[in-house]
């Protein structure tokens, strides 16, 4: 199986957790008795990942303090970057194109989620593959989908329609961010220009998942790491 580089998002403030993040940045939440954090990096196994990079911003000296001595490359931001500002700030870190991208805020369970991305990928047609979910299996996620899918996978804006949730991993060309004219900017806006071309593409994860955005979700996370 191809192995990729991993960048892995750990900057955000966590605003959502309310007062869980007063004194620890939200990727340092335990869940079920260990971090958000290395819920995530127990995903990326040697047979999968070449290197691991973590970004870092609020709190971040709590969280290079918890990744002392492990084979982890922090890369910090100030300001902080947003998803695609973050991801290009790494690139020379990450050295490989393209790119694992997992956010640390989420559970997983069934299948390694990246090790179904890798799986999956396909050079000659693909500049992103998003892991996606039903809403209804997508434990947590308030609200509707993000994408809509055809039969082959090729995905769409939802604009409101009903559609996939995207679950925070995906495998992801980088060589559009150097066009980008802002400092700080989101992922979405590659998302965009893949879409256009038909080169963005969607993969439904086999197993479970939760996303851990808000203080409640804790207890179901929990509850389906231990179903």
């Amino acid at each position: 199986m191809r192995r990729f580089p991993v960048m892995l998002f750990a900057a955000g403030f966590g605003t959502r957790m309310g007062a869980l993040t007063k004194d620890r940045p939200k990727p340092l939440i335990p869940v079920g008795g260990k971090a958000l954090l290395d819920h995530a990096l127990d995903l990326c196994t040697a047979d999968l990942v070449t290197r691991k990079v973590v970004n870092l911003h609020y709190l971040g000296d709590l969280i290079a303090r918890h990744l002392a001595g492990r084979d982890v490359t922090l890369s910090p931001e100030d300001p902080i970057l947003e998803t695609g500002g973050g991801l290009r700030a790494a690139l020379p870190l990450l050295a490989g194109d393209p790119v694992m991208v997992l956010n640390t805020d989420a559970v997983w369970t069934g299948q390694n989620p990246l090790a179904e991305l890798a799986r999956a990928w396909d050079d000659t047609r693909m500049d992103a593959l998003l892991l996606v979910s039903a809403v209804r299996n997508a434990t947590g996620h308030k609200g509707t989908g993000d994408f809509l899918m055809d039969a082959e996978g090729r995905l769409a804006r939802a604009k409101g329609a009903p559609g996939v949730v995207y679950l925070g991993a995906q495998i992801v060309r980088t060589d559009r961010l150097a066009a980008v004219p802002q400092q700080v900017f989101s992922l979405n806006l590659l998302w965009d220009q893949m879409i256009a071309e038909g080169r963005a593409f969607g993969l439904f994860h086999q197993g479970g998942w939760c996303d851990v955005g808000q203080p409640e979700s804790i207890a179901l996370a929990e509850a389906l790491l231990h179903d």
